[in-house]
């Protein structure tokens, strides 16, 4: 005879990824700039156009089109853009910490 399992709920609380350089917010602003604020409190600027533009823009090239540029979302924290173009965070955290603003070149 089998034994009778019993199905308890699962009751372990949700995880909460408090890591500081996780993005909370991200806005797009003319001339292939970004406004961010992580979770930690730190708010600041990245500036894109020379990346964007640039003959080794590589897979940044898409965003000339202002339109997908402007589609800039939010996925597990990252900033990102269809087509899974992103930014990675940490980097992005410690220059605007340190300086307000990061300068893709």
């Amino acid at each position: 005879m089998r034994p009778t399992s019993i199905t308890e709920k699962n009751t372990t609380l949700g995880i909460v990824c408090a890591v500081p350089w996780r993005l909370i917010k991200v806005k797009p602003l003319a001339n292939y700039r970004l406004e961010v604020e992580f979770v930690d409190g730190t708010h600041g600027y990245v500036e894109m156009s020379r990346r964007v533009m640039s003959e080794k823009a590589g897979v940044f090239a898409k965003l000339k089109d202002i339109q997908l540029f402007n589609q800039v979302y939010l996925e597990y924290g990252a900033v990102t853009w269809p087509g899974e173009v992103d930014l990675a965070p940490d980097a992005m955290h410690d220059e605007i910490k340190h300086h307000g603003e990061w300068v893709l070149t």
